[in-house]
């Protein structure tokens, strides 16, 4: 049971099980519910002809009973005894009696007592509840359920209760049955049908189920296979197939196939990153090796300021590359509130040795404030005036200002400006262009790859243009706290 076709084939058979089973119940008690109403309607039309024939004063033994097998009768009086019954009737149950010998009734051949309208209320309503000298009561007629022995053989009967009354005023109660053997023996056959068909077509069902089911995930099973050999070679430029169908499976191959895309794409960067990286790192760790061991052979030559260098780039190398893996394990920015412009003023009060001074351009008494990480925010502002401070030619500007539903910090610089088609390559990690490779002049490439990862993060954007000094124009925009 742990196989989604065998799981679909049952579900499926007990659903048909249920359905049919309660269809089949309901068919039975209607069909039977017919054939007791027209075996009803037999034995009322039995009865009210018998009943007819004593009301119009026809003597008892001049009564024709026809059919006694189909529509066994009985006649009682008023006191319950039997003043007539069928001619082959041997034994009768779920009538007024049980008897099947005809009485002399006390009533037979008397006088009858004239009406008396001044009789007690019981008498008056027993008068109203019969029918008149002569006539068969129009009420619809009382029903029961009994069997019947008629010449040696007993059947059940659905017997009629009709009374009349006689030109000399005796009331009688006519049973006439109707056989319920017919009924029986539909709803046996039905019954029969329904228990004989019922494990066919269930078979028939759990059979179609289960192949339908196989042929709809026979592309499941090609994803699967193809997915475990793509991790037993761990070759995520394979793909797996997708169905030509438009339906859910179709829908997942696809989705399975933009996984490894990604997921590939993060691979191959994680490993550019890892060579990158190493390749950054063997530079610095090279150079500040070869100074230590010139200095410890000739002490005299040592390049101080260059080893200072050296590892201060180092320093800074590593701890982008922290940054970048704490980014790259999905570590989310911080809640607090930050005011950029506060904070882009305390970043340029920071540089006051550098080589070019930066402008800054902050209106007094504006309220810029956006959510997130302070500690990251300073670091893109920080990189993108180290980016601007590298290639200016004289003068760095920064300015913060509203932007729609958002805060916009600009860098501007009167360098050589960024070349449209490079505009989004220089996001990329460890990329520099031709004249920002030296090591005096370039970095490890990783500042503007750090700067848009956080403002991504911070869900904000950067992008870079041309200033109106003629360099780069980088736009930092930041959403407004909610």
């Amino acid at each position: 049971m742990r196989s989604v076709r065998a799981r679909a084939a049952l579900g499926a058979t007990l659903v048909v099980a249920v359905a049919l089973i309660g269809a089949g119940l309901a068919v039975l008690l209607v069909l039977r519910a017919n054939l007791i109403d027209q075996a009803d309607l037999q034995a009322e039309v039995a009865a009210r002809e018998v009943a007819g024939a004593l009301a119009t004063g026809t003597p008892y033994e001049d009564v024709e009973l026809d059919d006694d097998e189909d529509h066994p009768v009985q006649v009682t009086d008023e006191e319950g005894r039997v003043v007539l019954v069928s001619k082959d009737l041997r034994a009768v149950t779920g009538t007024g009696a049980t008897g099947v010998t005809p009485v002399p009734s006390a009533s037979a051949g008397a006088t009858p007592a004239p009406d008396d309208d001044d009789g007690d209320d019981d008498d008056q309503d027993d008068d109203r509840s019969r029918p008149g000298r002569g006539e068969v009561s129009s009420d619809d007629p009382d029903f029961s359920d009994g069997t019947a022995t008629v010449d040696r053989t007993t059947a059940d009967y659905r017997f009629a209760a009709v009374e009349a009354t006689t030109p000399d005023g005796v009331t009688l109660t006519v049973y006439a049955g109707a056989p319920l053997a017919a009924e029986q023996e539909a709803v046996n056959t039905v019954r029969g049908a329904m228990l004989t068909g019922l494990p066919v077509l269930l078979v028939v069902v759990a059979g179609v189920t289960w192949l339908v089911t196989r042929r709809a995930l026979r592309p499941v099973e090609g994803i699967r296979q193809e997915m475990a050999a793509i991790t037993a070679s761990e070759d995520l430029a394979r793909r797996v197939p997708e169905p030509d169908s438009r339906d859910e499976i179709a829908a997942l191959a696809r989705t399975t196939n933009e996984t490894l895309t990604v997921l590939e794409a993060s691979v191959e960067r994680q490993r550019r990153f890892v060579a990158d990286a190493s390749h950054e790192l063997r530079s610095p760790i090279a150079s500040l090796r070869t100074q230590l061991e010139v200095a410890e052979a000739h002490p005299e030559l040592l390049d101080l300021p260059g080893a200072v260098a050296d590892t201060v780039r180092l320093q800074v190398l590593a701890a982008d590359l922290l940054l970048l893996a704490r980014l790259d394990a999905g570590e989310k920015p911080g809640s607090a509130t930050v005011e950029l412009g506060a904070l882009v003023r305390e970043e340029v009060s920071q540089r006051t040795r550098d080589r070019i001074a930066v402008a800054v351009e902050v209106p007094e008494g504006g309220a810029f404030e956006v959510d997130g990480s302070r500690g990251q925010l300073s670091r893109v502002i920080g990189n993108l005036l180290d980016n601007a401070q590298r290639h200016a030619d004289s003068s760095v500007a920064v300015s913060v200002a509203a932007d729609g539903r958002g805060v916009r910090v600009e860098v501007r610089d009167d360098g050589a400006g960024v070349p449209e088609d490079e505009r989004e390559r220089i996001f990329e990690r460890f990329v520099r262009l031709d004249d920002a490779r030296s090591r005096d002049d370039g970095g490890a490439g990783l500042g503007l790859a750090i700067a848009r990862d956080v403002a991504a993060r911070h869900g904000g954007t950067l992008t870079v243009h041309r200033a109106d000094e003629g360099g780069a124009a980088f736009r930092l925009w930041l959403p407004r706290p909610a």
